[in-house]
């Protein structure tokens, strides 16, 4: 599982790319967590606000910093 967390380096985005690394452990899951800082590289996404949360190329979210619980549930779909 390829996963992306979009966003400058707000704190928003820092609390997402925590969240979401804490959710993938908890879950057990092989996935590669990476952060996507480069603002044409977002956007190229079609994510306009960030945070953002892509997963294996697709975008789950935008907009909004999601708790540890519904990281799990888009993860666990």
């Amino acid at each position: 599982m390829d996963i992306k967390v979009l966003g400058p380096g707000c704190p928003k985005c820092h609390t997402l790319e925590k969240n979401t690394r804490e959710a993938v452990k908890e879950l057990g899951l092989d996935a590669d967590v990476s952060k996507v800082t480069d603002v044409n590289e977002i956007a190229g996404y079609g994510v306009f606000i960030t945070p953002g949360l892509v997963v294996d190329g697709e975008v789950k979210l935008a907009g909004k910093v999601a708790s540890k619980s519904e990281i799990k549930k888009i993860l666990s779909k």
